[in-house]
């Protein structure tokens, strides 16, 4: 996660001792995480903690149902491995799905974690966010409601599958602001939606929501099914234009609105090259936050394990797993390299190569060689990322 508004305006947030640790713009005092966290060698660890679903978005990783699945994990099993999480020392558990609202345990679950130290966090679709349910999850200790939208009303409902769906969604963050609960935008920006992305801006600032995360596609799960959707090279570097000037364009007009990208690491390169175009003694600050975050944490700083306690590299990557939490605790199945897969992500400087690898991309400390997942889905695991947008140039290959 790459916090656009820190580095191009130096815009402090709360969530930025989990990304830096204890670099700030000023002085070394260690930064607050808004879950109340800071930088861990730990990972964040998601859970996906129903496969069941109330929407049918095209681009859901976890290729979410309408029914429960059978084998998943019970709410003492859940009890169980929420206690191996807090016993490893990972600083945020996020509740995802599917859809978590959907299960009755949630709430339940949510307080377990933060009694045990955990700090927890859900990502929703939001259309089920009642008032009450909002009261309800603040209670709970939820420190964070990410809610997705996906483009304006019409090509929202499109891509969720529900038409109402904008409006529910909308109505869920007013319900989370109501009663004092912290939420924002989740976003995936595609062929269909890239437009839209400054009509959204301007709808969270009607609301008074204060934070954007963009992401980029990955190809996986339903996500796969349209790759073809996913932006052009030069596409991508005009949409990552346009919200950096629109992050600026909005803190001076007075919403400071925190701005964030996921997904594609190549953004690092990115921002950097601007800055150093715009402001170069900012770029080498903005650079040097940028390697204490250090790049894609896929199998590092960022697991994920799914409804049937399948533990995964990350959430995207649904269809490969190192073990199950039923079975092994989840620190020894994320510690364990015997697995080639997590060996390699644990040692990327060896493994990846092409445009990627370490010695080809001057950028390789802050992107770490991009998604593995991505590259993945064009045929090899340790290869380039397809979505690089940067040039060879700007990469340093000669």
């Amino acid at each position: 996660m790459i916090g656009v508004s820190k580095l191009l305006l130096g815009a402090e947030s709360e969530s930025d001792g989990l990304r830096y640790g204890d670099a700030k713009e000023g002085g070394p005092e260690q930064i607050k995480h808004h879950h109340g966290a800071v930088k861990s060698n730990k990972p964040i660890v998601v859970w996906n903690m129903t496969n069941r679903c109330n929407l049918k978005c095209v681009h859901c990783y976890a290729e979410a149902t309408t029914q429960t699945a059978e084998g998943e994990l019970s709410t003492e099993e859940a009890k169980r491995f929420i206690e191996d999480v807090a016993e490893y020392n990972a600083p945020v558990l996020l509740f995802s799905g599917g859809e978590p609202f959907m299960r009755e345990d949630l709430f339940e679950l949510a307080r377990y974690a933060k009694s045990l130290g955990l700090r927890p966090v859900i990502s929703t679709n939001g259309t089920l966010i009642t008032e009450e349910k909002a009261r309800l999850a603040k209670e709970a200790g939820i420190m964070y409601i990410g809610v997705s939208l996906d483009g304006l009303k019409d090509v929202n409902d499109k891509f969720r599958g529900m038409d109402g769906a904008f409006d529910r969604a909308v109505e869920g963050m007013k319900n989370c602001l109501k009663v004092g609960q912290k939420t924002g935008l989740r976003f995936t920006i595609t062929q269909h939606n890239k437009d839209d992305l400054e009509g959204v801006l301007l709808k969270l600032k009607e609301i008074g929501v204060s934070r954007c995360c963009v992401y980029h596609l990955d190809y996986t799960g339903r996500g796969k099914e349209i790759q073809e959707l996913d932006l052009s090279h030069e596409e991508t570097r005009k949409a990552m234009t346009t919200y950096f000037e629109l992050t600026k364009k909005h803190h001076a007009d007075g919403y400071p609105i925190e701005t964030l990208l996921v997904g594609n690491y190549a953004d690092a390169g990115y921002l950097y090259l601007t800055l150093k175009d715009e402001d170069p003694e900012r770029a080498e600050w903005a650079y040097s936050l940028l390697k204490r975050n250090g790049g894609d944490g896929t199998g590092q700083t960022i697991a994920d394990v799914d409804h049937l306690g399948r533990v995964h590299a990350n959430q995207f990557w649904q269809h490969y797993s190192f073990g199950n939490v039923k079975e092994r605790k989840f620190g020894e199945i994320w510690d364990d390299i015997s697995d080639p897969v997590m060996n390699g992500l644990k040692n990327k400087d060896d493994k990846i190569t092409g445009r990627c690898a370490k010695d080809n991309c001057r950028f390789f400390e802050i992107c770490r060689g991009g998604s593995r997942v991505r590259s993945e889905a064009v045929g090899d695991v340790w290869g380039s990322d397809p979505a690089c947008y940067l040039t060879d140039e700007e990469i340093g290959i000669r």
